[in-house]
């Protein structure tokens, strides 16, 4: 038997749909089902009212921002041959609260997000560099959180394997 690659035609759009479901019941937590994968909750704390179910739906996004990075970095480093064995994430934000509980002029989304990385590998800064930089032009969660205009900073430190 053949393998078959698809030739994907990049010249024009190459649009995919993705479908989730959420329901809230009133409160502040919200239930989201991904289809394929068990329910998730996201919730408030209950010092902001919410029942302490989950997440926040902010920190949410800072976990998919460190998701999307090491998916896009794996991409990245496979298509330059790349080798590496893990990377541990920190991530952090700063928000106005002001924003969200309705102050106008004041942006209700995070205002500053700084991610760490620290990748294990043998390969050389300059290379480590080069995956880095394209991982960051690819990574669709990077982009957004930067388009929206927040102040985004990673810094990625190699960690030898000795």
């Amino acid at each position: 038997m053949s393998n078959v690659v698809n030739q994907i035609d990049f010249s024009k759009p190459v649009v995919r749909k993705k479908i989730i479901t959420a329901s809230n019941d009133g409160s502040m937590a919200t239930k989201i089902n991904f289809g394929d994968f068990p329910d998730f909750t996201f919730d408030e704390p209950s010092a902001h009212g919410g029942s302490d179910l989950g997440p926040t739906p902010l920190t949410g996004v800072l976990a998919s921002l460190c998701a999307c990075e090491a998916v896009t970095f794996n991409r990245t480093a496979k298509e330059l041959d790349f080798r590496y064995n893990g990377i541990e994430f920190s991530a952090a934000f700063t928000i106005d609260i002001r924003g969200r509980s309705g102050l106008r002029g004041v942006v209700p989304h995070f205002q500053t997000v700084k991610v760490e990385a620290e990748i294990t590998t043998e390969e050389e800064i300059s290379f480590l560099e080069k995956v880095v930089h394209e991982t960051e032009a690819r990574c669709p969660v990077y982009n957004l959180i930067k388009d929206a205009g927040v102040k985004i900073e990673t810094v990625w430190v190699r960690r030898s394997q000795n």
